[in-house]
């Protein structure tokens, strides 16, 4: 047994697991698993450089992280950023700061090699299971790209795209600095094409219609289960490997663009930064099971966090 410690830091948020793996029975013991939101990649899609306060807040919780890490007497850690600080200019900022509090230095990560942890992760307990047929379509909707997999026991293809929520959300759903409540249905087709061209570019490499189950990971799709459950509060027992039907994702996703702030800021198991950015993550959702034609789902809670402890181990 290996105690380990993985972190993912993304577009939108930032996520620790602390975990005991045993690579002999292949299983992952969560010892503790957490998420805060930093929008690391605020204004990044405009600027093309990570903005003060948010590399401010990414290292506050980093410096809460390096705590956690410690008292649980973790053996190995790995950091790895993803889009937002892929694309920045001054990434070498975002990199010491990283180093300089947790004594690792964060590894800015290719698109390919994101989607191999997350297919790790999200299908490695899946394997055996009668009732879900493959190849696996893992999909990962993130704040800043989308990644594609598709695989067997392992990756056959991989593809990284430019949409996720914030992305989106600051491209086409914000107005002299304020997110449009509720969007214009021009505002809303404007991500829908920007989303659909994506999905074109990832089909000339991934097949993914040739998938027979879709798996969707992080908070848009988590999230999204727990509004189709009705859930009082975020419960990621629940939500792990839901599954919901393409017609009520529909419905979810029709909602949350027409909702308003307050409206979709009641819903109680909605995280308070996602507030602003779901309803462009749920249309994600949706345009790939249209396009793929799946009839539902499958939702996990286990994703690239896990496939980097994996790594670790």
């Amino acid at each position: 047994m290996t105690r380990v410690a993985a972190i993912d830091c993304g577009t939108n948020s930032i996520r620790l697991l602390v975990a005991d793996a045993d690579p002999a029975t292949g299983e992952l013991t969560d010892l503790d698993r957490r998420m805060t939101i930093v929008r690391l990649g605020q204004g990044v899609d405009r600027t093309g450089r990570l903005a003060p306060e948010a590399l401010e807040r990414t290292f506050a919780a980093c410096r809460e992280y390096a705590e956690i890490i410690k008292g649980h007497g973790a053996e190995r850690l790995r950091f790895v950023a993803t889009s937002a600080s892929r694309d920045a200019e001054n990434r070498d900022e975002f990199v010491q700061g990283v180093l300089d509090i947790l004594g690792v230095e964060p590894e800015v990560i290719s698109g390919d090699q994101e989607a191999e942890f997350s297919f790790t992760g999200a299908t490695k307990e899946l394997t055996g299971r009668a009732d879900l047929a493959r190849p696996y379509l893992v999909v990962d909707i993130g704040g800043g790209s989308t990644e594609f997999v598709v695989g067997d026991d392992h990756v056959r293809a991989a593809r990284s795209v430019d949409v996720g929520c914030v992305r989106m959300t600051e491209r086409h759903l914000v107005r002299d600095g304020v997110v449009s409540d509720p969007p214009s249905e021009e505002r809303i087709a404007a991500v829908r094409a920007d989303v659909e061209a994506a999905l074109d570019l990832a089909e000339r490499s991934v097949p993914l219609r040739e998938a027979r189950t879709l798996v969707g990971l992080a908070g848009s799709v988590t999230t999204v289960s727990a509004i189709a459950q009705e859930l009082p509060e975020y419960d990621s027992a629940a939500i792990h490997h839901s599954r919901i039907s393409r017609d009520r994702v529909r419905e979810i996703t029709d909602w949350l663009l027409r909702s308003t702030h307050a409206e979709r800021a009641a819903v109680p198991s909605m995280h308070p930064g996602r507030v602003d950015v779901i309803g462009a993550g749920a249309l994600v959702l949706l345009a790939i099971m249209e396009r793929t034609g799946a009839e539902e789902v499958v939702v996990s809670e286990h994703d690239i966090l896990d496939g980097i402890a994996w790594s670790v181990a």
